[in-house]
């Protein structure tokens, strides 16, 4: 699976993910399982409504996520990541 970063992600893991080593080892650990099987259940991965319609998120924690952009079969776009509040 072919990530790409989105500007606003990559603005949002340094301020949000980044000073706390926990949940940057979390995320890579995540996101790694992601990239192997995006079906996971771990990921608690759904789609959005309303606006986001075309946007998916998966789960780091209870409360981090990850909101991606399917591009194609292999390939997805991460667009942001925080809270539940922060992204939605």
């Amino acid at each position: 699976m072919k990530v790409n970063l989105y500007h606003g992600f990559v603005k949002a893991y340094k301020k949000r993910i980044a000073p706390n080593i926990k949940l940057v080892s979390k995320t890579e650990e995540r996101i790694s399982l992601f990239k192997s099987n995006p079906k996971n259940p771990l990921l608690k991965d759904h789609g959005l409504t309303g606006a986001k319609k075309n946007l998916r998120v998966f789960s780091i924690t209870g409360d981090i996520r990850i909101v991606y952009l399917p591009v194609s079969e292999e390939e997805v776009t991460f667009i942001n990541i925080g809270s539940h509040n922060q992204v939605y």
